[in-house]
């Protein structure tokens, strides 16, 4: 199969690595923002921006700004804006899934309370739009208020129908796309723009981003059953919990046996948590991980084929590495 053919050997770093300079100038940028808050709210903001990330947006920002002719101070500040987005939600993520651990650190809710962590992530949505206005420019904002807003309706919607029967693999795909891929596909896409890219090429790069965020989600979705916490960092098992019905369950649901069927069917009807054990005796369930671990990685071919337009260069050449970083995690969920 050609999404799990790998690709040719090579002695470098992760990509991250080329632009570690100025991931380390966006770090220092995040950690600076708690100073914009009232002196009562800095250090509960001040402790989610201390909590260091993977940064993947902005450094797909940045990666996109020096595959397009070099990396401007613009490129640094649209990946602290989505940054920031992406940090309210994950408090508001932990919230509504009832973590209490991530990034093997106690969560927001774990620490304050739902009350309180509600508010954070809400100052720091507030803040990042407030962000976006230095760019005084109205398509920018936009952009990033569109994104923002992609998030929060992809999670309502995911909330909606958990334990929903009905939900299909093209509602699935639709909700990732506006909870995970709308954030990687602005960082690419606005980056592109930053970069005086026609809006041919931005499309194309957007479409990069939003391709390999719904890859990304659906790996996410797979380490949910089969990681482990101690490995992860995070609290594992809320999906299957909270009744979310991801890509792994779904193709369950098309593969298993009419009694393994009403079986799962009723559990999620009567809102009963699906639990692994009950997973691990029905024999399709591998196969249910497979499938969904070759449908990212496909998505992950379709992205390499985005970046024709950037031409050849280390910054292009890093944005494909990561196409092939991930694909190396989606294989490994299948031990």
């Amino acid at each position: 199969m050609a999404a799990t053919i790998n690709p040719p050997p090579r002695n470098d770093l992760f990509p991250f690595e080329l632009v570690r300079p100025e991931l380390e100038r966006v770090e220092i940028s995040i950690r600076e923002q708690v100073r914009a808050f009232d002196p009562a709210v800095e250090p509960y903001v001040a402790y989610i921006c201390n909590t260091s990330g993977k940064r993947i947006r902005p450094a797909l920002a940045i990666l996109v700004g020096g595959a397009a002719g070099g990396v401007t101070d613009d490129h640094l500040k649209i990946g602290v804006i989505l940054e920031l987005i992406h940090m309210a939600t994950l408090v508001h993520d932990d919230i509504m899934d009832g973590a209490n651990t991530r990034r093997m650190v106690p969560t927001a809710n774990a620490k304050w309370g739902n009350a309180l962590s509600v508010l954070l992530g809400d100052v720091l949505f507030s803040h990042a739009l407030t962000l976006a206005t230095d760019f005084n420019s109205i398509d920018i904002c936009r952009k990033v208020g569109n994104a923002a807003r992609e998030v929060c309706q992809g999670e309502i919607i995911q909330t909606q129908r958990r334990f929903d029967l009905t939900f299909t693999k093209a509602e699935y795909f639709r909700v990732i796309e506006m909870k995970t891929g709308a954030l990687f596909a602005a960082a690419t896409g606005l980056a592109a723009n930053l970069s005086g890219m026609d809006a041919e090429i931005e499309a194309r790069l957007h479409s990069y981003g939003m391709k390999l965020g719904t890859a990304y989600q659906i790996y996410d979705d797979c380490l949910d059953l089969v990681g482990s916490e101690e490995v992860v960092g995070k609290t594992l098992r809320t999906d299957l919990i909270k009744g979310k019905l991801t890509l792994p369950i779904l193709n369950l649901l098309e593969t298993a046996s009419e009694a393994q069927r009403i079986k799962i069917n009723k559990r999620i009807l009567d809102q009963e948590p699906l639990d692994l054990p009950i997973l691990l005796g029905i024999a399709e369930y591998e196969g249910a991980i497979e499938r969904a671990i070759d449908t990212a990685l496909q998505l992950l071919v379709d992205c390499r084929a985005d970046l024709a337009p950037l031409g050849k260069s280390v910054h292009s050449d890093a944005l494909a590495q990561i196409t092939w970083f991930l694909a190396g995690l989606l294989e490994k969920c299948r031990k």
